[in-house]
């Protein structure tokens, strides 16, 4: 049986993905009612793995607890901090616990986080990652020739930074990710409709791969101006700053101008990836105003 988000994306409807964080702790309540508000709205829920190499709960395990709340997760697998024999053991345990959706990629630097002086593995990275999936899916053992206890079903997926200052060499990148097995693209932030619109169109459109454009809520100036300084790639314009700066509701503000993109971005991605940390419960309210409500569920 293939999941929420593959049946939308292969069948072209519009689709809609949001991002929570596991916990920093061992108590998983607060990310599970984050996602519970998102139910209805969203065909899946990414959690996120050792976002900017920050130590928190195993988003496997954060994808098991949704599954059993009857909430489609995308797991996150990271290639920083596992050899390939544990991703190989991670991608074959989340099967077995009913998780269909993957993102496969490389993981941020470990000098980004909390925790620099931890030791990175690096074995795998994001192409090499999707073909083991690849290899699974076709019930192929990594060292000899069939998985003797069957093989996997999963849908992966591969990130894309269409910020990237280099088209040619961001193509290249996703060629290698399409071959490898990715099914769909899910985009880091987007601020500018025009960056979106070619990477659409020059990129993943003659790929043949869906596009989830990301929309990232700003809460204020000196929120979108932190991203910009600290995030690699983050390109969020002096416009948007000035609105948030002007405005004497920033949040509102940010959530009329997620609003805005979600509408824009329609008009060449498939699909929205929402992301709003720590006020996702602000995540309905943006699709509200950008009149997109599934009623899928």
């Amino acid at each position: 049986m293939i999941s929420d988000l593959q049946r939308s994306l292969e069948a072209g409807t519009t689709t809609i993905t949001a991002e929570v964080m596991p916990p920093r702790g061992g108590d998983p309540s607060k990310a599970l009612d984050i996602a519970r508000v998102l139910k209805r709205r969203v065909h899946a829920i990414n959690i996120t793995d050792g976002s900017r190499a920050v130590m928190r709960m195993s988003s496997l395990a954060l994808c098991r607890l949704l599954h059993e709340s009857g909430i489609e997760p995308v797991l996150q697998v990271a290639c920083r901090d596992r050899n390939r024999i544990a991703l190989q053991a991670d991608l074959l345990g989340a099967h077995a616990l009913g998780i269909k959706n993957l993102l496969c990629i490389t993981g941020d630097p470990v000098r980004a986080g909390d925790q620099p002086d931890a030791r990175p593995v690096n074995e795998f990275e994001s192409v090499r990652l999707l073909q083991q999936v690849s290899s699974f899916n076709r019930s192929q053992d990594p060292v000899s020739r069939l998985l003797p206890d069957g093989g996997t079903t999963f849908f992966p997926g591969a990130a894309a930074d269409p910020n990237c200052k280099s088209f040619s060499g961001l193509t290249r990148r996703l060629e290698r990710k399409r071959d490898a097995g990715a099914r769909f693209l899910q985009t880091q932030m987007v601020m500018d409709p025009l960056v979106l619109r070619r990477f659409c169109k020059e990129v993943a459109d003659p790929l043949e791969l869906p596009v989830l454009a990301g929309v990232f809520l700003l809460k204020s100036a000196r929120n979108a101006e932190f991203i910009n300084r600290v995030v690699p790639g983050a390109c969020i314009p002096d416009e948007i700053i000035s609105r948030l700066d002007q405005s004497p509701q920033p949040i509102a503000e940010g959530v009329a101008i997620a609003a805005e993109q979600v509408k824009q971005y329609l008009d060449f991605a498939q699909g929205v990836h929402m992301m709003a940390v720590k006020a996702e419960h602000l995540i309905p309210k943006i699709l509200d105003l950008s009149g997109l409500n599934l009623q899928q569920k």
